[in-house]
């Protein structure tokens, strides 16, 4: 076999073949139509002078040989990402405009904040930013990229868990100075309650052991602005229902010392033709990346209350000096 024509392309596809077990689910992914997908998986084997896949009306299943086939793909991928990262100093610079679409919470009160970053590395990408309460369809074009609070199911469509978003209570530092603050989740429904309105479509997916809270409580102020969420709380509105990361964003309000009351996984999704534009999976990389780093343990699986972050976040009659 002449190795020197060996189709890189063609290994790429049999990749995905192989992890989504189909070939329409491939085509789907790839944004080709299944009978390419069959003649490029059949052209590899042929050059290869072995069977890669078993077919059937439930899928494809890999063969010896495909094993060690995808094996070695894995390796020349990782070869291929080496390489470009090794040249990366050699290559122009990239350029182009992103839109990435979010709800009002990650990604103007926390994203926002921390894009700069990725434009620093990148001073020829424009980002847009879109701020919804409704999920955007990036296959339609509403945007490049987007996060999602429900796992998408398209195989056109390529997502990752970013984290969860955990909810707590918040309230300006004198609202409890007359009054006496909750001493579990269960007598929210004493006080005003503040809540953004996307947060209202979430309560269905909130944890069970709030069921009866989420029953309870009437809320005094809904809005679809996490600016005017936190402008009523800061001046005394009541207590709002928050992301816990918010009490590292403003520190006229503080949390309530209590567990949190729901928490909510997100996803970061984007399609395999907006991965493939020069500007795509540098900036896919760049959030995964950035939602792992220390300042995003507000997003990690378990819960991280303020009160173990900063110095000062219990509420009391009396509130004490601002936190650093």
């Amino acid at each position: 076999m002449n190795t020197e024509r060996l189709d890189w392309d063609t290994l790429r596809v049999f990749r995905v073949v192989a992890e989504l077990g189909s070939m329409s689910g491939a085509a789907a992914r790839l944004g080709e139509s299944p009978p390419t997908i069959s003649r490029k998986i059949d052209d590899l084997e042929a050059s290869l002078g072995a069977q890669l896949f078993i077919r059937s009306t439930r899928g494809v299943e890999l063969t010896e040989a495909g094993k060690v086939v995808l094996r070695h793909a894995h390796q020349m991928a990782e070869a291929a990402n080496t390489l470009r990262d090794e040249a990366g100093a050699q290559r122009a610079p990239v350029e182009g405009r992103i839109v990435i679409a979010t709800g009002d919470g990650i990604g103007p009160y926390w994203l926002a904040a921390r894009l700069h970053e990725f434009q620093n590395e990148h001073p020829r990408i424009q980002i847009r930013m879109t701020v919804n309460d409704e999920a955007a369809d990036v296959t339609n074009g509403d945007a490049d990229i987007a996060i999602h609070f429900v796992e998408p199911k398209s195989h056109e469509l390529l997502a990752h868990r970013l984290g969860v978003q955990h909810y707590i209570g918040f309230a300006a530092k004198d609202y409890f100075r007359e009054r006496k603050p909750p001493d579990s989740l269960f007598e929210y429904y004493k006080y005003r309650c503040l809540m953004h309105s996307a947060y209202v479509n979430q309560v269905e997916r909130w944890a069970p052991k709030v069921s009866e809270l989420k029953r309870m409580i009437d809320y005094a102020f809904i809005s679809n602005s996490g600016t005017a969420l936190i402008q009523s709380c800061a001046a005394g509105g009541g207590v709002a229902i928050l992301p816990s990361f918010v009490a590292a964003v403003d520190n006229r309000i503080v949390p309530l010392d209590l567990p949190e009351i729901a928490p909510i996984q997100f996803w970061i999704v984007y399609t395999e033709r907006f991965r493939r534009r020069q500007e795509g999976q540098p900036f896919v990389d760049w959030i995964r990346k950035r939602f792992e780093q220390d300042d995003a343990m507000w997003f990690r699986e378990q819960f991280v209350h303020p009160r173990d972050v900063f110095s000062n976040v219990h509420i009391f009659p009396g509130a004490a000096a601002s936190r650093p």
